[in-house]
């Protein structure tokens, strides 16, 4: 494996951490407070930026530093995540996700953006409160953005002749809770180089977080300092000698240094009972110099400066340190004095990331490209294809149905399926990453026109095949960009209608029927028809005197161009933009349909399937015509009677079910396979359940059987065909149609359904 192979990997590492960034900076807005949240945020930011500085990605890196330091704050209960600091936040995990992508792809980032950021990060590291008019600011130097933020002390620091100023360290904070005796020891030494500081990783937040698997002591190790005249800014002359007292393990403690293990030298041993409870100051294997960390307790956060003059600084302190050193007693008491007041939240966090290390034994994962599995699954297609083919040959030819053969075939038909399922399953996916990636969307079109939007996402980790999730994202993008332009009010206009003035949108995913349901609500002024109306006559698409029902009022913003927006906007306009929502759901196999109700908000309501490979179908015949429906839409089939069938009107047809009325629909007559309707009583009817259209019942001519189909789109190979979803390939190697039961339904209901040509030439 080359380097840009691994360094691909990473980049869709951080793929994945940036979701759980963002995810988890999401609940903590909705108020969630779990330590396991927080760390896990912590971890996401910790784990892109020691990758970034394997690889030299220093503005990444840097950014990331800044961040990671403002998130250990908070994950040390030192910066309260107020509603105001997690806005920073937000907008900073956009920025590390820019940073990223730019990485990746070679493109460039806002600097005068993320130098804003920079400051605000640094700002509430300080203690401060977030500035509104942080990033409007002028642009700093380069150099800030790379930065990491300074904490300010108690009182000035000296400086001696050097031009160094020593930094105060302590290891006062460090220590596990709790009694420790009786569990194992360890020596951790502890050695970094110097391209551990060169990749932004700090030996102290290490020592930190090692510091939370239990009770330790901690010696530092100057033998190797030179003096002065000698002393290089970029170098590393310190190590550390490490006991710690822990039940977690050595992986626990090995995974404290995971991001940093190429970049220092690290043994890990464990250690006799009776050396790690020695006392005696002869058996200290080298002189502790003392570190004052009070600053953390004071300011929340540590000193920090850029990468060069940290190492400087903390040179300097080590030497001032060593010359203040009066009792090797008091300091080793000193360095082993464990922290009363360790939050619940650490040991939280140190149970979680051993439960973590545990886990991570039990599942293995591996990487696949997805073209690989693309053709497994056309593939596996195939094989269905050549499966039914066979079987079929086999019932042709074998009278007695039970040979040898036709139970070979019955177990080929099982492994067949089992297959097929298995490899299904590899593709699905939830629709966690779209619906994050909305997040961000809502975020900056709130910002753009001065709302306060707030979006609700449910149903996360509804599963769909990863080509639906792919193609989802787009119209997805033109539905929340239209809802929070021109669907959201502005707070003014909320208030003067009595509503909060924080607008609410709300994405939900949910399976139903063998089918997946997104919808798309807002509490908005919802559709103005009127307007509607209004523009669709002025533009000459419906004539002045057309009766519309509000439904098809609604869908007239689904015409290319349409918009009643008064003035065109660099967002959106309601409706721009909506032609291409449905052509992308219709090109998918699905469907959309709005809901409005002026003054309270719309629903967008887009139905999809949940693959676009296999589906379970009743194979049936209508007017000579072989057709699948859909067995996830067929609720039970029926053998007409004449006394149930009740005639409504003029050309419709009700029949009885149970003590109710159904309405009948006749296949044929509806794709225009015949002229006349069928007599419903020489025929089969297939009570189906539509999406928004209720119960119905189809009424087919016979039914062949039940059948597991691959599914071919039409469009892809020839064109889109009004009341068909797709086809498929038969095993005596016929094409059928694949029907489109709500498209059906819906023509039965007086919709339009017409076909650009005859369907007898598809068929």
């Amino acid at each position: 494996m080359d380097m840009n192979e691994i360094k691909e990997i990473f980049f869709q590492e951080c793929e994945e951490q940036l979701a759980e960034l963002e995810s988890g900076l999401l609940k903590m807005n909705d108020g969630d407070r779990d330590p396991e949240t927080v760390n896990a945020v912590f971890r996401a930011v910790h784990s892109i930026k020691g990758g970034a500085g394997a690889f030299g990605l220093d503005d990444l890196v840097a950014f990331a530093h800044v961040f990671e330091t403002t998130l250990d704050c908070v994950r040390s209960n030192k910066l309260e995540p107020n509603q105001d600091v997690l806005k920073v936040m937000l907008k900073s995990a956009d920025v590390l996700a820019d940073l990223t992508n730019a990485a990746r792809d070679g493109g460039s980032v806002d600097e005068s953006r993320s130098r804003g950021l920079v400051k605000e990060l640094e700002a509430l590291a300080n203690g401060e409160l977030p500035s509104p008019s942080a990033s409007s600011e002028a642009p700093a130097p380069k150099a800030a953005a790379k930065a990491a933020p300074a904490a300010p002390a108690p009182t000035p620091k000296p400086t001696d002749d050097s031009g160094f100023q020593p930094v105060p360290f302590s290891f006062d904070d460090f220590g596990g809770e709790g009694d420790a005796g009786g569990m194992p020891a360890y020596e951790v030494i502890f050695k970094p180089r110097y391209e551990l500081y060169s990749k932004g990783n700090d030996a102290t937040l290490l020592l930190r977080d090692l510091s939370r698997l239990g009770e330790m002591t901690i010696y530092c190790n100057t033998d190797e300092l030179p003096g002065l005249e000698e002393l290089d800014p970029e170098g590393a002359y310190f190590f550390w000698n490490v006991t710690i007292k822990t039940d977690k393990g050595e992986d626990a403690i090995r995974t404290v240094f995971e991001f940093a293990e190429w970049d220092c030298e690290l043994t890990v041993k464990p250690v006799e009972e009776s050396r790690a409870d020695a006392t005696s100051n002869d058996e200290l294997p080298m002189v502790p110099v003392p570190f004052d960390l009070s600053i953390l307790d004071e300011t929340g956060a540590t000193e920090e400066v850029s990468a060069s003059d940290a190492r400087a600084e903390e040179t300097a302190a080590a030497v001032a340190a060593a010359e203040n050193a009066s009792n090797v007693t008091q300091m080793a008491a000193a360095a082993a004095r464990v922290e009363k007041k360790e939050s619940a939240a650490a040991a939280a966090a140190a149970a979680s990331a051993a439960a973590q290390n545990n886990a991570a034994g039990a599942g293995q994962t591996i990487r696949v490209d997805l073209d690989r599995v693309d053709r497994l699954i056309n593939l596996v297609g195939e094989l269905v294809i050549n499966q039914a083919m066979l079987s079929q040959s086999v019932i042709e030819n074998d009278t007695t149905g039970t040979s040898s053969i036709n139970m070979g075939l019955e177990e080929l038909q099982q492994l067949t399926r089992e297959i097929q399922d298995s490899v299904m399953a590899i593709r699905a996916q939830p629709v966690k990453p779209v619906f994050q990636r909305m997040s961000r969307i809502v975020r900056e079109i709130a910002d753009m026109t001065g709302k306060s939007i707030r979006l609700i996402t449910e149903g996360e980790n509804t599963e769909v095949d990863k080509t639906v999730i792919d193609k989802l994202a787009e119209p997805l993008t033109h539905m929340i960009r239209n809802a929070v332009d021109h669907g959201i009010e502005t707070p003014e206009k909320r208030a003067a209608a009595g509503k909060n003035t924080e607008g609410t949108v709300r994405l939900t995913a949910k399976h139903r029927s063998g089918r997946i349901l997104i919808e798309l609500a807002d509490d908005g002024a919802g559709i103005n028809r009127e307007k509607v109306r209004q523009k669709a006559i002025d533009n000459d698409l419906i004539p002045a005197d057309a009766n519309l029902s509000d439904e098809e009022i609604d869908n007239l913003i689904f015409l290319p161009g349409f918009s009643t927006a008064d003035k065109i906007s660099d967002i959106s306009g309601r409706g721009v933009g909506m032609d291409v929502v449905k052509r992308s759901i219709q090109a998918l196999g699905g469907r959309i349909n709005i809901t409005s109700k002026p003054g309270h908000g719309s629903v967008f309501t887009m139905s999809l399937p949940l693959t676009l490979a296999v589906l379970d179908g009743m194979v049936v015949t209508v007017a000579g015509q072989t057709l699948v429906v859909p067995l996830t839409a067929i609720v039970e089939t029926l053998q007409p009677e004449a006394a149930a069938i009740h005639s409504f009107g003029a050309n419709h047809r009700l029949i009885s079910i149970r003590n109710s009325f159904c309405p009948l629909v006749d296949v044929g007559r509806i794709l225009n396979f015949r002229a006349t309707q069928a007599n419903p009583v020489e025929g089969v009817a297939l009570l189906v359940e539509s999406e928004g259209g209720g119960q119905r019942a189809l009424m087919v001519d016979a039914i062949q059987g039940q059948r597991q189909v691959v599914i071919k789109s039409l469009e892809a190979n020839y064109t889109h065909v009004p009341g068909i979803a797709a086809a498929t390939i038969l095993g005596d190697g016929r094409v059928a149609l694949i029907l489109d039961v709500d498209a059906v339904v819906g023509a039965s209901r007086g919709q339009s359904l017409k076909a650009e040509m005859s369907l007898a030439a598809v068929g």
